[in-house]
């Protein structure tokens, strides 16, 4: 079966991965292969610690896929020849004060309500863990065997891979999905060329929106801000584990790379300013350095600064919209912990795969229609890989 994978983020390489598993003879069509959303994310493989109040539908799905995720980045990294950053060294979530604790304490509670398996710990037990947490930290919850990776050494494994595997990508951007009557049959390109194809699975983030006649998906575009820093050698390691934490209620984190990079991030606009906002830098170098000092003795190596494509629930959007074309998109923030699962659904759910995966409930939580009424869709979606 020909597929077009419509986007050469994570989720779009990882769809093309399972696809090739499955025997499918696949394009990938996108102007800037892996830089979007991708490009930006620190990587971190961490269900426990996304839990957050309102969010119970994403908790099984965070699961399944992180679950997933050692057989899949083993398989990637060997296909490629290639290291993908991923440690399992675990995470800290660290209060920036007594006000910050009591919201780590109430976060807590979500987690052990949801079975995730954490420790409270005094800030001193913190710093005996990371030394390099500073004197004020007021406690942390401890998620030991949480994983992270390397988003960008993935998307570059996952594209050498799909070359080597005979996948051919296409740098253009898809303006249009082609119809026969009612069905998708392949897409038309910006430069006026038709592509046809037996399905397209489009993975194209909020770029969906732009799409002649793609769903009107309530995708929304959610910025964000990411620094890269590196430590002085004789520092480094500065951190040997995933630090989270809340600063005055508001979240950042500092992921440590195994080359001795650290990610900064955590910043979550909605301001419609594609650039990067001085404001936003001043507050995650300040809030980041709250929680650990020694990374204004760094040197800045990177500002990166994407849209991440949100839903009104920031659950992810998978389902078929009509016989010819799925879609994928609406992962937020989660797309990383999320391209396993998310990449077999959609590349299951084109090729009709039968199987009694993925889990209970999984496809119902995720159709791109449950802020419709049209349930008809929604359940041809639904018995697609029943």
């Amino acid at each position: 079966m020909r597929v077009i994978v419509v986007g050469a983020g994570i989720i779009g390489l990882s769809t093309a991965w399972y696809l090739r598993r499955l025997g499918a003879e696949v394009t990938i069509i996108d102007p800037a292969p892996a830089r979007g959303a991708s490009h930006a994310a620190a990587g971190m493989l961490a269900p426990a610690a996304e839990v957050v109040w309102g969010q119970t539908p994403l908790y099984p799905l965070m699961q399944a896929s992180a679950e997933m995720y050692p057989g899949f980045a083993a398989e990637v990294a060997s296909a490629a020849g290639a290291d993908l950053g991923f440690t399992d060294a675990g995470t800290l979530v660290c209060a920036g004060d007594r006000a910050d604790l009591q919201a780590l304490r109430e976060l807590r509670e979500a987690q052990s309500q949801s079975g995730f398996a954490t420790e409270l710990i005094t800030g001193s037990a913190a710093r005996r863990i990371e030394p390099s947490l500073a004197p004020s930290v007021a406690g942390a919850v401890h998620i030991p065997g949480d994983r992270s990776i390397d988003p960008r050494r993935v998307s570059a494994a996952l594209r050498s891979a799909l070359t080597a595997d005979e996948v051919s990508l296409v740098r253009q951007r898809v303006t249009q999905l082609l119809k026969d009557v009612d069905a998708t049959v392949g897409v038309r390109l910006a430069d006026g060329r038709r592509v046809e194809a037996d399905q397209v699975i489009i993975c194209a983030g909020d770029a969906v929106t732009e799409i002649v006649g793609a769903p009107a998906l309530p995708i929304r575009k959610v910025w964000g801000d990411v620094l890269r820093l590196r430590a002085p050698a004789e520092v480094t390691p500065l951190l040997t584990r995933t630090i989270r934490g809340l600063v005055n209620g508001r979240p950042v984190y500092l992921v440590p790379r195994p080359d001795g990079e650290i990610v900064l991030g955590a910043s979550s606009r909605e301001d419609g300013l594609s650039g990067t906002p001085a404001g936003a830098i001043h507050r995650l170098l300040n809030d980041g350095q709250r929680l650990v000092p020694g990374i204004l003795d760094a040197e800045i190596t990177d500002i990166t600064t994407r849209a991440r494509p949100g839903s009104p629930d920031d659950l992810p959007m998978i389902g078929r919209i009509d016989s010819g074309c799925v879609v994928s998109t609406g992962y937020f923030r989660h797309g990383i912990l999320l391209c396993p699962l998310g990449g077999r659904i959609g590349a299951e759910l084109a090729l009709g795969a039968s199987s009694d995966w993925p889990p209970d409930g999984a496809l119902e939580s995720v159709s791109p229609f449950r802020f419709t009424t049209e349930d008809t869709t929604t359940n041809l979606a639904a018995r697609s890989i029943s």
